[in-house]
């Protein structure tokens, strides 16, 4: 069995999420993981697919006319249905943004994570208006000193005439 990673873009209408998983779950075709969103009216979704369809045959039964479909063929990089290790100690955080609109954004923020091994495991961005708003799950290495980096984005979000909050995540058990 194989795995596929497939990407969908096309305009936002009702049905479209059930027309795509649809033509895969017709097919035999597995859905592991995925995120789907809508980006300025256009419906967007990244998909991990098991199953012994070939890339090419997997992007022929979900095309339409009004879709991008791409599918590439993938290794897996972690058991699916395994419990996620996450990083130890509870190091998980969400990371917000408020303020005007402007290019670097997301560079600014994402270089000062990246200089203490932070990592983005998901990012919501919106614009309202004026208003810019970002939203990011963050995992941090367990010696980040979190209240400095929480001080440097703050002095980052300064030069943005932005608000950058960076809280922790409390973990439950479900």
């Amino acid at each position: 069995m194989g795995l596929s990673a497939v990407t969908v873009l096309g305009v936002d209408r009702p049905g479209v999420i059930a027309a795509v998983t649809g033509s895969l779950a017709g097919c035999g075709a597995n859905i592991q993981d995925s995120t789907m969103t809508l980006l300025g009216g256009h419906v967007a979704m990244m998909l991990l697919v098991s199953g012994d369809l070939s890339p090419e045959d997997l992007r022929r039964r979900v095309s339409a006319s009004d879709l991008v479909v791409t599918a590439s063929a993938v290794e897996a990089r972690r058991h699916f249905g395994a419990r996620s290790t996450g990083l130890p100690n509870g190091r998980g955080h969400v990371l917000t943004v408020h303020g005007p609109d402007r290019p670097g954004i997301i560079s600014a923020i994402s270089a000062e994570l990246a200089a203490v091994g932070g990592h983005i495991t998901g990012m919501s961005t919106r614009l309202t208006g004026r208003l810019y708003v970002l939203i990011a799950d963050v995992e941090l290495p367990e010696e980040v000193d979190v209240a400095d980096l929480a001080g440097r984005l703050a002095a980052v979000g300064s030069g943005l005439d932005s608000e950058i909050t960076l809280r922790r995540v409390e973990s439950h058990v479900l």
